[in-house]
């Protein structure tokens, strides 16, 4: 704190250093602001689908979406920057998936282990509303209670369901530290909470 410490020398000193600072915060919080306008928008699960489908139709016209998972943090909308959409091919019997930020293909590559999983249904729920029921059903409650926050969101189908194999869900993982990760199945067609356990 130099400048308070020094002698003034005039009253028009005084005055210039206040304005001086007003307009280097100011400077200071336009670059931030730039900055942060060029920052990827967070975007729900299908928002990037026909992207990634488009990708996999040019690979193989026969690929089937079978897999889409969060690449990136979530936000409390069920949405984040990144988002990974796996396909298979019957007829090349090979897996790609597809990694979709802003808009664009970041990732696309193989997938080097075998992933025997059934082609997703088309009328599945966004990430947004799958939230929406975990967090009325047991999400809020864990956050609250545990510190907790929403890591993972994985859209398949036959997983975690023993009673309906054949139905897509949509599956969240929430995490706090020091206790078990709570994880909640959501129906992807009807929105509703079949299961739920902790581990």
């Amino acid at each position: 704190m130099a400048i308070l410490q020094r002698r003034p020398e005039s009253t028009t000193l005084r005055l210039r250093l206040p304005r001086a600072a007003a307009a280097g915060l100011f400077l200071l919080a336009s670059l931030v602001a730039t900055a942060r306008a060029g920052d990827p928008v967070p975007f729900a699960a299908r928002a990037g689908l026909d992207v990634a489908r488009n990708a996999a139709g040019a690979w193989s016209p026969e690929a089937v979406l079978v897999y889409v998972e969060n690449d990136d943090a979530l936000d409390g909308s069920g949405a984040a920057v990144r988002w990974g959409y796996l396909f298979y091919s019957p007829s090349l019997d090979k897996s790609r998936v597809y990694s979709i930020r802003a808009g664009r293909i970041v990732v696309a590559e193989y997938l080097d282990m075998k992933f025997e999983a059934p082609p997703l249904a088309t009328d599945w729920i966004d990430s947004g509303a799958a939230l929406e029921a975990a967090e009325r059903d047991v999400g809020r409650e864990f956050r609250q209670k545990s510190g907790g926050r929403l890591s993972t969101m994985l859209l398949m189908r036959g997983a975690f369901q023993d009673k309906n194999p054949d139905q897509t869900t949509w599956t969240l993982v929430y995490t706090a530290p020091n206790v078990p990760s709570l994880f909640v199945v959501v129906d992807a067609s009807e929105g509703k909470v079949r299961r739920t356990w902790r581990g």
